[in-house]
């Protein structure tokens, strides 16, 4: 006896992808700019990460990968809002915003299998990116350096693609683990 759930996708043309490509709300033409090309990775992982976590409920959203990771859905979700809010606290020398969920790994940990902890986390997240983006605005120059650190426009957002990356890889098998769903 297994209870690992069957591999499945909804795709037809390629059976390892998520959707089919003429489905695929990700797909579209390419932007031109550096500053747009990574507005628009940036904007494809945000959506692959709300596409794998779509059609779960909060049990789902929140089981963990293998012990003794802490890692699940959820958690991924409520990380990405906590690092997209200290993000922020790198643009100026003001004092630091406070943490969204407390002490190291507190996001992941208090990722629970509550439909409010579910509603809460995708507020925070959109909240979070919503003021993120609206701080990178005010600084369009990719190269201007910000706050004492002096960190580049432009690493910041070449570190959240890359942050948000690594989440939808994790993601993938987080979501095939729960329910077999298999995705690009």
């Amino acid at each position: 006896m297994n209870d690992q759930p069957a591999r499945w996708t909804e795709a037809t043309v390629y059976p390892d992808m998520w959707v089919d490509p003429d489905n695929d709300p990700r797909e579209g033409a390419s932007p031109e700019g550096e500053l747009a090309t990574l507005q628009d990775f940036l904007a494809g992982y945000r959506m692959t990460l709300r596409m794998k976590c779509e059609g779960l409920d909060a049990e789902q959203l929140a089981r963990r990968s293998v012990p003794p990771s802490t890692m699940s859905l959820l958690g991924l979700v409520r990380h990405l809002a906590e690092v997209e809010r200290d993000w922020r606290n790198w643009i100026d020398d003001a004092d630091p915003l406070p943490k969204l969920y407390g002490e190291r790994d507190a996001d992941f940990h208090g990722a629970i299998a509550e439909q409010a902890a579910v509603d809460a986390a995708f507020a925070d997240l959109e909240r979070e990116q919503t003021a993120m983006d609206a701080a990178l605005a005010e600084h369009p120059d990719l190269s201007e350096r910000l706050a004492k650190d002096g960190i580049a426009v432009r690493e910041l957002w070449v570190h959240r693609v890359e942050e948000y990356a690594r989440h939808c890889g994790h993601a993938d098998l987080l979501r095939e683990c729960v329910d077999g769903r298999v995705g690009q």
